[in-house]
């Protein structure tokens, strides 16, 4: 007797989102202009907010709108989802290009420098 056996591979598992790549400033009286620093993997908001913004709800609490200056963004959406939430998407062309603006209803705002990902070339077909 012969019994055919399937091999198969097991389903592979999405990977877990990585985290924001974020360092912050620490609260003095002296502080500066900047919160903090953010260095994106990619020029993407609708992939990148959503990440950064988890990473901050629990020191800075609960943001609910983000501005950009579109010279760094080629795509600016309106609105990202953010843990089952919105968060509102603005520009400004007078918002320095690289720096990054998050508000809050009952906090405040907090601006940061955005590290921009490296540039790379589109692969050639």
């Amino acid at each position: 007797m012969t019994i055919a056996l399937e091999r198969t591979t097991p389903a592979t598992l999405p990977a877990p989102p990585r985290p924001a790549r974020l360092a912050l400033t620490p609260k003095s009286p002296l502080g500066g202009q900047l919160d903090g620093a953010w260095w994106p993997r990619t020029r993407d908001l609708v992939a990148e907010l959503p990440l950064l913004v988890a990473a901050l709800d629990e020191t800075w609490g609960r943001i609910t709108r983000v501005t950009v200056n579109p010279d760094r963004w080629p795509v600016i959406p309106h609105t990202v989802p953010v843990d089952g939430r919105t968060v509102h998407v603005g520009w400004f062309t007078e918002q320095d290009p690289d720096k990054l603006i998050l508000l809050s209803y009952t906090i405040g705002r907090w601006d940061l420098l955005v590290v921009p990902p490296p540039h790379r070339p589109p692969r050639p077909a």
